[in-house]
């Protein structure tokens, strides 16, 4: 059921890749709600993707656009801006990528290149979408800009490897940026930790089915699906949030406030 959320938002989606993505599913929902949007990803993933495909069902032009590199992202906001008639209302900023977990390098055994890389992909890549935002005037006021993250940022899970790393700065630059940007034009900055969800980029990490299971279990509600989330950024991206900002938003079904549950002790006496 559409309630026209975004009705009149404009808006620009990095990271669709597929129809497993979280971002796939938020610009369904988004163009569900009304809104007007580009969809953009580096030039590797769009070769991978079905992006043309959701670009057709949700009427939106798809920009290439590399987030490491700000050349292509003030290109980015400049045509969407264009293409859009006017300033940005919404961002979601859905990119992840480790090729020391691709490559299954340990964690005592990094290749410090490739951290680099982990680390300039999936979180200072934020801060240079958030940058360059700003320095183009390029968002309306009470506009809402999100990234998504992951418990690996507070807590150890030994397969994450320095994507848990990434993550942490990650949020901490929704916060320290977000400030900056509420003072200027009272847009909201904020991240959305989720449960781990079998996305492309998900399933690439080592014992994810095992790890998905037991959180679940773990989980009061369930684990949150990528539609769930896409309902949930929907909400961070309309009018009826707009004192919410420099938050980490828990999307997990209560896994990260529960102890142990019922589900968990019976299969620990199994």
């Amino acid at each position: 059921m559409a309630y026209n959320l975004l009705k009149g938002k404009k808006g620009i989606i990095f990271g669709a890749l597929d129809e497993k993505s979280i971002a796939w599913k938020v610009a369904l929902k988004a163009h569900e709600e009304g809104a007007r949007f580009t969809l953009t990803n580096a030039p590797i993933a769009l070769r991978m993707g079905q992006i043309n495909n959701l670009a057709k069902t949700c009427n939106a032009e798809i920009i290439q656009a590399d987030a490491t590199s700000i050349e292509d992202l003030e290109e980015l906001f400049k045509k969407s801006m264009e293409i859009l008639d006017g300033k940005i209302d919404f961002v979601l900023h859905s990119i992840g990528m480790s090729p020391n977990v691709r490559k299954k390098k340990s964690y005592r055994d990094l290749n410090y290149d490739w951290f680099q890389k982990t680390l300039d992909i999936s979180g200072l890549s934020f801060h240079k979408v958030l940058q360059t935002a700003d320095k183009l005037d390029a968002m309306n006021e009470w506009g809402s800009i999100l990234a998504l993250s992951y418990i690996a940022a507070q807590r150890t899970f030994p397969d994450y490897s320095d994507m848990a790393q990434a993550k942490a700065l990650l949020e901490s630059i929704a916060r320290s940026y977000g400030y900056f940007f509420a003072q200027k034009s009272k847009v909201r900055v904020n991240t959305i930790s989720q449960s781990p969800t079998m996305t492309t980029a998900g399933s690439g990490v080592s014992g994810f089915d095992i790890f998905s299971d037991y959180a679940n279990k773990m989980s009061p509600l369930g684990n949150a699906s990528a539609e769930d989330c896409a309902n949930y950024v929907v909400v961070m991206f309309s009018d009826l949030t707009r004192k919410v900002t420099m938050q980490n938003l828990m999307h997990d079904g209560g896994f990260s406030a529960s102890g142990i549950t019922g589900d968990l002790i019976e299969d620990l006496i199994k």
